[in-house]
């Protein structure tokens, strides 16, 4: 080792301006590779921008594309019987016409109702044919017999009166006598007033009043009748239109209560409900066609709106900025095809294009403006 302690076979670095090296510390190459790849990063974003500012020069928006939905009428057919489901005519996808019958239901207690009502009718009509035909024969018979009866009192007690009142001026009998033949001849006077009241009133049967009654209750059974009756016609339920059953709710045996739906039609009618913001309705009026789409048939055509109605406040769309847009709402708009469409059913969708009116409904639009 030397006086500073370097080993000998240590070698010196070797200085960095060593020729070897000036390759890699050369100013003038770096630069020019950097400048290479700055030229070809400028050229890449110059054809970018371009194609950007070209594309956003020719590109047109397409028009606003709103999706509704096929829609339907939908009924739910139900009766006033309650009852037992006797049997079901129908099942889940059959097409019924207006008049078909549907489903039957028994009720046992209904049927005793219906008797015990039919009973309470006999029994008014009854009552009311014995008021009519007023007192019986025998009656009236007797109530005369009992008038002769009380005349011919009245007669001999009247003659016994005119004795005893000579008698009594004549001075043979006393006061007493002759005003004790004076009260049998009132007596039997009343006597014989009562028996022709009774008889009259034999003769002449019931009152107004009676007969007014009678033929009362019998309309009142009548109508018990009838009630239970209307009733029983449900026990036959039979579709209403023409349409198909879509849902049957309860099984044969299965008990059911009055109003309870047993079963769901839909009726043949199609339509067509969008839910479209109101900055989108410039376009749609009452009345006109609009062009529709439906995917899943690959069908184009038109339809006529026939309903537009705000949803309300709970529909609304909500502005994003504070300034500058507004709350839009929404509105349900409805509409329906001139002609039947195959295959449409319920629940398929239906593209709306704005802008998409049928040009002849516009033309005449703009005819009647000017």
């Amino acid at each position: 080792m030397d006086k500073n302690n370097t080993p000998q076979n240590i070698q010196k670095p070797q200085d960095p301006i060593d020729p070897q090296y000036m390759n890699f510390y050369n100013p003038v190459a770096v630069t020019a590779k950097d400048r290479t790849l700055i030229l070809t990063i400028i050229v890449i974003i110059a054809i970018v921008a371009g194609l950007a500012i070209v594309g956003f020069l020719t590109m047109k928006p397409g028009p606003d594309t709103v999706q509704g939905q096929a829609d339907a009428t939908e009924i739910r057919i139900s009766g006033k019987l309650p009852g037992r489901v006797a049997e079901i005519y129908v099942e889940e996808g059959t097409h019924v016409r207006t008049g078909d019958t549907l489903v039957r239901i028994h009720s046992s207690l209904v049927d005793a109702k219906l008797n015990q009502a039919k009973a309470l009718e006999e029994v008014a009509v009854a009552g009311n044919r014995k008021v009519d035909a007023g007192t019986r024969s025998q009656i009236i018979s007797a109530a005369k017999d009992l008038w002769t009866q009380a005349k011919a009192a009245s007669g001999i007690a009247g003659k016994t009166y005119e004795r005893m009142q000579a008698l009594y001026a004549k001075g043979v009998i006393s006061e007493q006598k002759r005003d004790e033949a004076k009260a049998a001849y009132d007596a039997a006077r009343a006597g014989e007033n009562a028996a022709k009241s009774q008889y009259e009133l034999a003769v002449s049967g019931a009152q107004k009043e009676d007969k007014e009654v009678a033929a009362a209750m019998v309309q009142a059974a009548k109508s018990s009748v009838n009630e239970v009756g209307a009733i029983l016609e449900d026990q036959y339920l039979v579709a209403p239109c023409d349409g198909e059953i879509t849902v049957v709710y309860p099984n044969v045996s299965e008990l059911v209560a009055t109003g309870a739906p047993i079963m769901s039609l839909q009726k043949d009618d199609q339509w067509v409900v969008f839910n479209i913001r109101e900055t989108l309705l410039k376009d749609i009026r009452l009345g006109e066609k609009i062009k529709v789409y439906i995917p899943a048939l690959d069908v184009t055509t038109d339809m006529k709106v026939f309903y537009i109605r705000d949803l309300g406040t709970y529909a609304n769309w909500q502005a994003t900025k504070a300034t500058g847009d507004f709350d839009a709402r929404t509105f349900q708009v409805k509409a329906r095809p001139e002609k039947r469409i195959e295959n449409f059913r319920p629940g398929m969708s239906v593209v709306l294009r704005q802008g998409a009116l049928k040009g002849e409904s516009r033309e005449a639009a703009g005819k009647e403006s000017k």
